[in-house]
């Protein structure tokens, strides 16, 4: 099921076919739409749309290029506007200097006070901006500042990510300025740029950025995806911008609704949180999620608090028996390979992981262990002997060739845990067939010098992992 995110349905360029164009968004999967309003007249109309039609929510908000006309009066029906039960957002606000409706100063002041509104109410936004992305984000900050539980309180909210805060749509910055804003709490939504010719910076963060920061949206009627583009947009044309998404990030499309859908459940409260599983399929492999436990915390992972994969839901209750995977994998030939990667670090369930890896390969299957490489420290012994035969490829989590940064990443003690990866990766190299360890992708981390440590000190692949 496709999540429009964004659609202007009530725009008067539906008015001779809205219910035609429902319909056929209805037959292309979309499941839900989501209607900003641009000023209080279409707030309304969203409201009013929503309550005609179940696949239909509302977001209420003054467009910055209506930012002139709102009025203490206008905003404060906004407000009571955004009690309906249907309204999920408030939006689409915003700042644009590039067609200047508005004088900016109004704009920055009508976007403050739509923010404050947004923070009393405890809702999202909707954020647009054209040429005015740093003032966006400065006041949206700040508005952060003065409201520290703005969405504290929603959904899948802790571990390491901040609040679901909002979405900037059909944004319009680089990657780098895209992290900004997730550590804002922020999500990204791109609409039908990304399958441009010339998409500018979209195709870079549509690659660089991982999708469980990014919604999909139309931003119906408007920039009508490839081959449509010059003609009107609907919701119809989401599946376009899904698959061109999923061919930048070398994943299904089926990979990119499921982690845009639990951004829209987490931000909207549309849709429903995503069952725990012990088995997870990604592109055409099956990853087993043997365990939540971990004898590291990296700063990076959200073992502690989500732990949502592309929107599989990994926080297991319970640690399944290797006669529950089994059920569960059914015939491994089915998939390239079958991992053993959740949230928790394989080798602390070995016995587990060895049952399963013996049945895969009795059967033909291919396998991948995915691992920090502590195995040895875990079990006591030098386990990876007992890997062979059993286990194709090893993914070691390098993270840094510094044993200090390498032990404040992973927030344990870099002194003994890092000699102890590396000779187990050196162990792996000898006796099994392929080994890669990989890096996250940090700044902080020298790249440069992990690939020379990796390919010539230990004869693994390198490879770089990105930042979720």
């Amino acid at each position: 099921m496709f999540i429009d995110t964004h659609a202007h349905l009530t725009s008067s360029e539906f008015d001779v076919d809205r219910d035609a164009v429902l319909e056929r968004a209805r037959d292309a999967g979309v499941g839900f739409i989501i209607n900003p309003g641009t000023n209080l007249d279409d707030s309304r109309r969203a409201v009013e749309l929503a309550d005609q039609h179940p696949m239909v929510y509302a977001a209420v908000g003054i467009h910055p290029h209506e930012a002139s006309h709102a009025t203490p009066a206008i905003l404060h029906d906004i407000e009571e506007l955004s009690r309906h039960p249907k309204v999920v957002a408030i939006g689409e606000i915003g700042l644009d200097y590039y067609y200047n409706f508005s004088p900016r100063e109004v704009q920055q002041d009508v976007l403050a006070a739509q923010l404050e509104l947004a923070a009393r109410r405890d809702l999202p936004v909707i954020v647009h901006t054209r040429e005015s992305l740093d003032h966006s984000i400065a006041i949206v900050a700040r508005e952060i500042d003065r409201s520290p539980g703005w969405r504290s309180g929603e959904r899948g909210a802790g571990g390491r990510s901040s609040p679901a805060r909002g979405v900037f749509h059909c944004y319009p910055g680089d990657v780098a300025t895209a992290w900004r804003l997730v550590g804002l709490g922020f999500y990204l939504s791109l609409a039908g740029i990304v399958t441009f010719k010339k998409p500018g910076a979209a195709a870079e963060v549509a690659a660089g950025v991982s999708t469980e920061h990014q919604l999909l949206e139309t931003d119906s009627p408007y920039l009508a995806p490839v081959p449509y583009r010059g003609k009107r947009n609907e919701p119809a044309n989401l599946p376009l911008i899904a698959a061109r998404i999923a061919e930048l990030q070398h994943l299904e499309v089926e990979d990119i609704t499921r982690s845009a859908n639990y951004g829209v459940y987490r931000l909207f409260g549309i849709g429903q949180a995503p069952t725990p599983r012990i088995t997870y399929e990604l592109k055409n492999s099956l990853y087993i999620n043997l365990t939540i436990r971990c004898n590291a915390d990296c700063v990076f992972c959200d073992r502690k608090g989500e732990a949502v994969v592309k929107g599989h839901n990994l926080k297991i209750d319970r640690e399944p028996s290797a006669e529950e995977v089994v059920a569960e994998i059914g015939d491994p030939m089915r998939y390239n390979e079958i991992v053993f990667c959740g949230y928790g670090e394989p080798t602390i369930r070995l016995d587990a992981l060895k049952q399963v890896a013996r049945w895969v390969k009795d059967r033909g299957g291919r396998t991948r262990l995915n691992t920090d490489g502590h195995g040895n420290i875990i079990n006591k012994r030098d386990i990876v002997p007992e890997l062979v035969g059993l286990i194709d490829a090893v993914s070691i989590s390098l993270n840094s060739t510094d044993p200090v940064q390498y032990g404040a990443l992973m927030r344990l003690d870099g002194a003994r845990y890092f000699p102890a990866m590396v000779e187990f990766a050196k162990e792996a190299v000898r006796l099994l067939p392929r080994v890669v360890m990989t890096i996250v992708d940090l700044q902080e981390v020298d790249e440069a010098l992990a690939r020379k440590f990796v390919e010539g000190e230990v004869g693994a692949v390198f490879s770089k992992r990105p930042y979720f």
